[in-house]
């Protein structure tokens, strides 16, 4: 990203001079909670989303997926920065800070009910992936699901946070050979793709969707996660052996790297859509679009889709889990069994599931639920990060805190106009 986000001539609080990374593959070697928290922009509410948006709309709202990513690269590189500098997580930052009880449970309750539609949309992704693949009852997806999830959440506690990101990582090439397969084998018009950079929406039901990108892009479960994998790699900042500089540029080579996968997987799947499912019926689903898919493309196209929706669950399921179990320790101060909260937190999606709910509207419902917890989440980081008494010379550039600032104007400004068009039937 462009230098000028953070000022280069500022010299880091522990030496006289801004150290630089040796190498690339050294920098390399620190790769590894941006690609974890990355997972997050490819959950399935990400897929129903982009998939809805491409079927019902074609290229309109390929601008969104695109400035989303763009926002997304400043907000998780702000959150690392954040867990890296202070050795904590955002959560705990605001737990500290936060002095009034009940201002901090009412912060916690909010950041609880995003962490549990977060879990709503992969959870019914998963379920959705398995009843494709193998016929699955949704409820019993669901099941296996949330216990694939806790056991790689017991594997993060017991072998600790790179045996973990290898895990993810490996999940994470398994969504973008899944997602972007279709894409080669039916190219995008490229003169559609290029109308569809320009900003524009339709009707009410283009703000609909582009909100619920944008709640899938931009999440706020991720900007808590990724403060806090920052912190499980990187702990103690006053005896780990690497420099803090060093640290704070592979981070931005980390975000990059992860933000360049999840922009271009998640333009891949609005992509898939608009060139194969636009104008087709009951490509409003997921099972829909995988009928579709498989008719215009083969079953083999189809199979691979399956498969990253599964690996998207499974993998993102946990990420949220772990988001959920930080904001609950840093906010209130408490631990709690992790089986415990994780069966506490399947319980909505199973419930969904149970009542028969349509799963694809509820992945993008979620998503927009999602898109109204980011303010709460990106204006704190926003204005801890530019506290030099917080991170010293490590403090936002007046640059980065004021695209910091425009991007928040842009999401809630479009959160109230998504109420208004709703509330008034505009």
């Amino acid at each position: 990203m462009p230098k000028t986000l953070e000022d280069e001539s500022r010299a880091p609080v522990r030496s006289g001079r801004r150290p630089r990374v040796a190498s690339v593959p050294r920098a390399a070697l620190l790769i590894g909670p941006a690609l974890v928290a990355g997972v997050a922009y490819l959950d399935p509410g990400n897929v129903a989303s982009n998939m809805t948006a491409g079927a019902r709309y074609g290229y309109l709202l390929v601008w969104v997926v695109v400035l989303g990513n763009v926002m997304a690269w400043l907000i998780q590189y702000l959150s690392a920065k954040l867990g890296i500098v202070t050795g904590r997580s955002l959560p705990e930052v605001l737990g500290e800070r936060i002095r009034n009880r009940w201002g901090r449970r009412a912060y916690w309750l909010q950041a609880e009910l995003v962490a549990m539609a977060t879990d709503l949309a992969e959870v019914i992704g998963g379920a959705v992936a398995l009843n494709l693949l193998f016929g699955v009852p949704l409820i019993w997806g669901g099941l296996i699901t949330g216990a694939v999830s806790i056991g790689l959440l017991m594997l993060q506690a017991n072998r600790g946070a790179r045996t973990f990101e290898f895990v993810i990582m490996g999940l994470l090439v398994i969504i973008a050979i899944g997602f972007s397969v279709g894409v080669l084998v039916a190219p995008p018009d490229p003169a559609g793709l290029a109308a569809g950079l320009v900003p524009r929406f339709e009707d009410a039901g283009s703000v609909l969707l582009a909100a619920s990108i944008l709640g899938a892009t931009i999440m706020p479960h991720a900007i808590y996660a990724h403060s806090a994998l920052a912190r499980d790699r990187f702990p103690d900042p006053e005896t780990r052996a690497l420099p803090t500089g060093v640290l704070v540029r592979a981070t931005r080579i980390d975000v990059t790297v992860a933000m360049a996968i999840a922009g271009t997987v998640n333009l891949c799947i609005l992509l898939l859509a608009a060139v194969n499912l636009a104008g087709v019926e009951g490509t409003d689903s997921l099972e829909g679009a995988y009928a579709a898919i498989g008719a215009t493309l083969g079953p083999v196209i189809a199979t691979l889709f399956a498969v990253g929706l599964l690996a998207s669950g499974l993998a993102s399921t946990s990420v949220g889990a772990y988001a959920g179990a930080e904001i609950m320790h840093g906010l209130l101060h408490v631990r709690i069994p992790l089986l415990l909260r994780r069966l506490v937190t399947l319980v909505p999606a199973l419930l969904i599931l149970w009542l028969g709910f349509d799963p694809t509207l509820s992945l993008v419902l979620s998503q927009v639920v999602l898109s109204f917890g980011i303010p709460f989440a990106l204006i704190p980081l926003i204005a801890l990060t530019a506290k030099r008494g917080l991170l010293g010379t490590w403090r936002n550039h007046w640059a980065t805190t004021a695209a910091g600032i425009a991007a928040s104007v842009f999401l809630i400004t479009l959160n109230g106009v998504l109420l208004w068009l709703v509330f008034t039937g505009a």
